[in-house]
């Protein structure tokens, strides 16, 4: 059962990096937006975000196979965590009674980050994936 679920939780969050970085790709302005808001405008080149979304789906797909988790897993909390601190004030303050930028939908990138870390602490237990002989 632990397998199964380590499984699940690989392929969402997997897959959830392949979106963002397709979003990069073919939303660029979307990302530019977002870096803006989000980032302190640090990512807001166009070519910059079409390399981090052809990297974001690289590992996206590495997540999702269970390929080179020593690396991927690290890179996959980097990532859940930046975005987490870039939301912070949603996770604090959802609603934004107290702070100013807080909003309800942004919640779960607290969500996304312990799942990520879960799915770190426990990758010994990840028997489906693809270089589970590798420990």
């Amino acid at each position: 059962m632990k397998a199964a679920s380590l499984l699940v939780l690989r392929l969402s969050l997997g897959l959830l990096m392949v979106i963002w970085g397709i979003d990069k790709l073919v939303n660029v302005e979307h990302g530019l937006e977002v870096s803006k808001h989000f980032y302190l405008d640090l990512f807001s080149s166009t070519t910059l975000l079409k390399a981090f979304g052809v990297l974001q789906i690289i590992l996206g797909l590495a997540v999702v196979l269970g390929w080179l988790r020593g690396f991927a897993y690290p890179v996959l909390l980097l990532i859940t965590g930046a975005t987490l601190i870039g939301v912070w004030r949603s996770v604090v303050d959802p609603w934004g009674w107290y702070l100013e930028g807080g909003n309800v939908l942004f919640y779960p990138s607290l969500i996304i980050f312990a799942a990520a870390w879960v799915l770190y602490c426990f990758r010994e237990d990840d028997t489906h994936a693809l270089d589970r002989d590798r420990r």
